[in-house]
């Protein structure tokens, strides 16, 4: 199947051929138990291209998508790839911590399975014009919705250095955070720094010697940036607990993240979940203190070897996975 893709020379692209979904088969696997009744509703929080919902659809005849967005381009396309499937499809732009009023919306009061693919997409990465990949050179742009909101080069123009510093730190945990904000201010002040390939330059003029073999100096304030300007965290932070809550009975979810910050939160959050609230000492648990979920695998799986292999993408993936077992008292 062919899909337009818009920029500088349109040309059609099959999107199997920029997207192979991560985990497709293991994903399935632990979502089928929830979405094999008919009339089962299986939220997609982070839609992209549409692999992961493609397979759902056609695995599970009588399963209803509700399929969330945030990037425009991704919904037109995830729109035609799934434009078979019908009135079982409703695809919403919004950012995934919509999810209440995304469902909300689509007339549904409880969900029966939910993924979450986290970070940025493979369309976003392979249109060098979005300023996403610090391989190629473009316009710091990283947002994923072009529609609304400031771009990367809007925050290396207007930042102090301590904010800067912050989010080098706190997004990208990167050591040389102090270093390269400095950088930035200094070179800031000849010209503004717009495109992809200036960035990297002032990063790697700005890193030690001894440390050049250390990884791509870019590689994590390219991610720190990329999470300030799409408020990446701060929308998982509000919308996997809400997931969570719209989660039925024998519901399950699951969660592929990338990086590091966004999986430790999802282990924290799974982890309070899947615990008891009752208090230490207590002799018996009583109902209202038991688990609302139960962990699905142990601690976070990564991608088999043939899978990195074959799709370099899931080479840094961890999936983590939970059921609903009671109804919140």
């Amino acid at each position: 199947m062919g899909i337009r893709i818009e920029g500088p020379g349109p040309r059609i692209m099959d999107f199997r051929d920029i997207h192979t979904p991560v985990l497709l088969e293991r994903c399935v696997e632990l979502l089928a138990p929830a979405l094999e009744n008919e009339g089962a509703v299986f939220v997609d929080a982070t839609l992209g291209m549409g692999g992961h919902s493609e397979a759902f659809l056609e695995r599970f005849d009588g399963l209803r998508l509700i399929g969330l967005d945030r990037d425009t381009d991704a919904l037109r396309i995830a729109g035609e790839r799934l434009a078979r499937f019908g009135d079982r499809t409703t695809l919403v732009h919004t950012v995934y911590d919509g999810i209440r009023a995304a469902v909300a919306s689509a007339g549904v009061d409880r969900i029966d399975g939910i993924l979450f693919d986290l970070g940025v997409s493979s369309l976003q990465l392979d249109e060098a014009e979005r300023g996403f990949a610090y391989a190629k050179d473009a316009p710091l742009d990283m947002r994923m919705d072009q529609s609304a909101g400031v771009t990367a080069a809007d925050v290396l123009a207007t930042y102090g250095e301590g904010d800067l510093r912050r989010i080098f730190e706190r997004y990208g945990e990167e050591k040389l955070a102090a270093r390269y904000a400095r950088a930035i201010i200094a070179a800031r002040q000849t010209e503004p720094i717009v495109r992809s390939g200036r960035l990297v330059e002032i990063l790697d003029a700005a890193t030690p010697a001894a440390l050049r073999n250390a990884g791509h100096p870019a590689k994590r304030v390219f991610q720190a940036l990329r999470i300030e300007v799409n408020a990446e965290l701060a929308a998982l932070e509000r919308a996997l607990p809400a997931a969570l809550e719209l989660l039925a009975v024998g519901g399950r979810i699951v969660v592929l993240s990338y990086q590091s910050l966004e999986d430790r939160f999802v282990k924290r959050e799974l982890a309070r979940a899947s615990s008891s609230t009752a208090p230490a000492g207590l002799p018996v648990e009583l109902p209202e203190h038991a688990p609302q979920f139960r962990l699905l695998v142990k601690g976070a799986e990564l991608a088999s070897d043939a899978e990195r292999e074959s799709n370099p993408r899931a080479t840094p993936v961890r999936l983590r996975a939970a059921e609903r077992v009671r109804e919140i008292v």
